[in-house]
């Protein structure tokens, strides 16, 4: 028969553990904290990871890794995975990209999209990121995409727009003409 652990904690570790339920910003400390409560108040491994709805190999490995870390070993650790594809030289050089006009590097566009961007960057470099990433790489680094907003004012008739502009004035000063009364829809003023 397997030897049984003890799961009775300190005064002091219950301290901590307490304070870690009601006050952790991490909520797998805060959720691993309660399981190490349960424990403690002598409920079984396996009703606490029912009660947690997680694994009972995840309650044994909490306890072990709160008896060889304390309570920061209850953290998540940081998991591995892949190196970013897109290193700080990358991103500086789309900083000066986006500081240009497409229509120097040869593009009949004027705006830079996301997709404009990654293909340009591509051709550029060979790296090729998915637009999701490169938009929250972008937000990381304080850039905002605004849609243009188009402006037609070149095309537009400069004494019309003068005198357009007069009358909004005299508008806004209250200066209304007087509502007809053909009309059986008024409103009183």
């Amino acid at each position: 028969m397997p030897k049984r652990l003890n799961y009775t904690l300190t005064e002091s570790e219950l301290a901590i553990v307490r304070e870690a339920i009601k006050r952790d910003r991490r909520p797998e400390v805060r959720q691993r904290a309660m399981a190490l409560q349960l424990l403690h108040q002598g409920m079984k491994p396996d009703a606490v990871a029912e009660t947690l709805a997680v694994s009972q190999a995840s309650i044994y490995h909490w306890y072990a890794r709160w008896l060889a870390g304390g309570l920061d070993a209850l953290a998540n650790q940081p998991k591995s995975g892949a190196p970013p594809k897109a290193d700080e030289a990358y991103w500086q050089r789309v900083g000066e990209v986006v500081e240009q006009e497409p229509s120097v590097f040869g593009y009949d566009f004027t705006v830079w999209t996301a997709e404009r961007l990654i293909a340009h960057m591509a051709s550029e470099t060979g790296i090729e990121l998915s637009v999701n990433r490169f938009r929250v790489v972008m937000r990381q680094r304080g850039y905002v995409y605004r849609r243009p907003k188009h402006d037609l004012k070149s095309l537009q008739d400069p004494q019309a727009r003068a005198a357009a502009e007069a009358q909004l004035t005299e508008l806004k000063r209250g200066r209304l003409p007087q509502s007809s009364t053909s009309s059986l829809w008024t409103k009183p003023r």
